[in-house]
């Protein structure tokens, strides 16, 4: 199983390449919350391309083997931009499958790093299914948004620099799409730190998955769709989650919205609805902090358009 020694190999490897994201320390009565806690944010999405992916990109990048014809990835947006963005900057050729679903900001992006776009599917799966059937006739290098030890590894480093610049931590708060993001963090903790994942009420795949004792494919209707819309974590994810993480809190879509408001209103952050779902359990009460617990939330992406992040901040 993946853990510290892993992170801190893949680290040591994507660390000329990625930035290492500020941590700021307020409480929750400052970001309009009822709760009296302190609260250290962790700001990845301050990360190159708007979101924690680089770290795990790299780390496949550069542990790997690429070939000729390049990398291919699936993505709902975020990991797509993140594998072009390594590409481009280690010089591959980089393919990226993204869903209908996905947003034309983030479209955008991944085609300002140089990549050839293939947009199809009415879910992230149908585009890892595009993605799958791509790499298997013209032999690019897979580069999987979560189910990868090398993409574990990497967003494991989230971890790794959040506790040297918060160990008074007792529990972090972390998004949970495929589980690549978590898996890595809770590798990075073990059972040091409480993990604690949180999912949309429509997309849930970690939280069924433990549920049932294995992985099981779920249905995903959500807002944050395009970065948490993963149907099964896969068996690598679920491994690390089962002995690392805490539960996962389960929000509605409307506190992922109120979220966002808050972030905006409170500290001019304007967070997709995947990088605000941390934030969300503490605002419709999924996790409950007891007293004087000492919560880290991460969040993990602003790759949002401002036009709709304008409507739910009115």
């Amino acid at each position: 199983m993946i853990g510290q020694d892993d992170v801190h190999a893949a680290y040591a490897r994507i660390k000329p390449h990625v930035r290492r994201t500020p941590v700021i320390r307020t409480n929750a009565a400052d970001v309009g919350l009822t709760l009296r806690h302190p609260l250290t944010f962790k700001l990845e999405f301050l990360q190159h391309t708007g979101t924690f992916k680089p770290r795990g990109a790299f780390n496949n990048l550069l542990s790997r083997d690429v070939p000729t014809a390049g990398v291919a990835a699936a993505s709902g947006g975020n990991h797509g931009a993140a594998v072009a963005y390594a590409a481009q900057r280690l010089g591959h050729k980089a393919t990226i499958f993204v869903p209908d679903v996905s947003s034309p900001v983030k479209i955008a992006r991944i085609k300002s790093y140089g990549a050839d776009v293939r947009v199809g599917g009415a879910r992230y799966a149908d585009a890892l299914d595009s993605c799958n059937a791509f790499i298997q006739t013209g032999g690019a290098l897979s580069v999987h948004a979560y189910d990868a030890a090398e993409t574990i590894a990497g967003q494991g480093s989230v971890g790794l620099e959040w506790e040297e610049d918060a160990p008074e931590l007792d529990t972090v708060l972390v998004a949970v799409g495929g589980g690549g993001l978590i898996a890595g963090i809770a590798a990075w903790y073990g059972r040091q730190v409480k993990v604690v994942g949180v999912e949309p009420e429509g997309s849930r795949c970690l939280h069924a998955s433990l549920a049932a004792g294995r992985p099981v494919d779920v249905t995903v209707e959500s807002i944050a769709a395009d970065s948490l819309g993963a149907r099964n974590t896969g068996q690598l994810v679920f491994d690390i989650a089962r002995a690392n993480v805490d539960h996962v809190a389960l929000v509605p879509d409307d506190a992922i919205i109120a979220a966002q408001r808050l972030l905006w209103d409170r500290l001019r952050i304007a967070a997709e609805p995947g990088g605000a779902a941390a934030l969300a359990a503490l605002v419709s009460g999924s996790y409950k902090p007891h007293a004087d617990e000492k919560v880290g939330v991460l969040l993990c992406g602003a790759n949002v358009d401002l036009t709709e992040l304008a409507a739910v901040s009115a």
